[in-house]
């Protein structure tokens, strides 16, 4: 892990919104794009949170803290970017939800930014969304793609039913499926080739890219 991902930890277990916020602006204003400061600033840096909470180093009231205040530099961060270069929006439309019972949503907003970034109309709905909303929500605002995550193991058990009716809506849009264990297993089995499977920001990215070219992309 790089020292700046190791010091940004630090300031997120502290609760320090200032010292962070400093920290990524830092981060930008040395030319550091987006996936960049995802990717190898914030992400490691809560592994590295993730990997404390496991070895029992730090609690979950200060898990709880250090994921609030990233929460609150991700909002900060896409707002700079927002104002610093506003992008245009394209009629394209992108819902972002966990599966349920799935807490963990922190790279699943990563991802929510790229997008909004690149000037997609975006609904980040968060953790722990029960499928029967899912379907709901998607049929009343018609999104052309659907990014769906999980972090757990045992909450793949729901990847078969949120894929197969997500890619049963009447829009029959593009499922993209995200988290840390894509790229542990094989999770094949749950998907057909309308459904995307990714680990890592960098292939959201390229994905996105290759949307703006008109070129089509399985990530």
């Amino acid at each position: 892990m790089e020292e700046i991902a190791k010091k940004l930890a630090g300031l997120l277990l502290e609760g320090d919104q200032q010292g962070a916020w400093e920290l990524i602006k830092v981060e930008s204003l040395l030319g550091k794009d987006s996936l960049h400061i995802y990717e190898r600033v914030l992400t490691p840096a809560m592994r590295h949170i993730g990997f404390l909470w496991e070895s029992n180093e730090i609690t979950v009231a200060d898990e709880h803290l250090a994921t609030s205040t990233c929460d609150f530099i991700l909002a900060r961060y896409l707002w700079h970017k927002q104002k610093e270069s506003p992008t245009a929006v394209i009629p394209k439309k992108v819902m972002f939800l966990c599966v349920e019972k799935e807490q963990h949503y922190l790279g699943l907003k990563m991802a929510s930014q790229l997008f909004s970034e690149a000037g997609w109309r975006t609904r980040f709905h968060g953790p722990n969304l029960p499928l029967d909303y899912v379907r709901k929500a998607a049929e009343e605002w018609q999104p052309d793609v659907i990014c769906i995550s999980f972090s757990i193991i045992y909450h793949a058990e729901y990847l078969v039913t949120y894929i197969s009716e997500l890619e049963a809506l009447p829009l029959r849009p593009t499922v993209i499926v995200g988290g840390r264990l894509v790229g542990k297993y094989n999770f094949d089995r749950y998907r057909s080739e309308r459904t995307i499977l990714t680990d890592n920001l960098k292939d959201v990215q390229k994905w996105l890219s290759s949307q703006s070219n008109g070129v089509k992309s399985s990530v």
